[in-house]
């Protein structure tokens, strides 16, 4: 089971020669073909190395249970989309994943009130620029 994810990661980190560089990692559809659970899967993100992930897409996949994202909690996301994945059933889903990774903002493009991703905020740094427009002084 853990090989599927960890070719699945390979696959999708290749080309990045610096694991802890990438910011967006795209697992659609990586283990559509696997029945039950997966959570020894997703701790290969972690194990991997990939401290920088900020988006990760796991669209399309088997998962079924909120318990199965825990490995999730221990990265630094700040966007999951998890479109068409058993788990979107669960009662309280949203309320459960935001509470299981604290560091989430945004769940299937669409942050903690339901308000919709803007796209100009893929880019953390250009928020809270700290200051930057100098201060008016009359």
């Amino acid at each position: 089971m853990d090989e599927i994810w960890e070719r699945a990661v390979e696959t999708a980190l290749e080309g990045q020669t610096d694991n802890l560089a990438v910011r967006a990692l795209t697992l659609d559809g990586a283990v559509k073909c696997i029945q039950g659970r997966i959570s020894g899967g997703l701790e290969f993100l972690v194990e991997a190395g990939l401290e920088s992930l900020r988006d990760l897409d796991l669209s399309n996949n088997r998962i079924q249970y909120i318990e199965d994202l825990a490995p999730l909690a221990k990265l630094r996301l700040v966007s999951l989309d998890l479109y068409e994945c058993p788990v979107t059933r669960v009662k309280d889903y949203r309320a459960s994943v935001f509470g299981l990774i604290s560091s989430l903002k945004y769940l299937d493009k669409m942050d903690a009130e339901e308000n919709e991703r803007p796209e100009s905020d893929d880019d953390e740094e250009e928020e809270e620029g700290g200051g930057g427009g100098g201060s008016w002084e009359w």
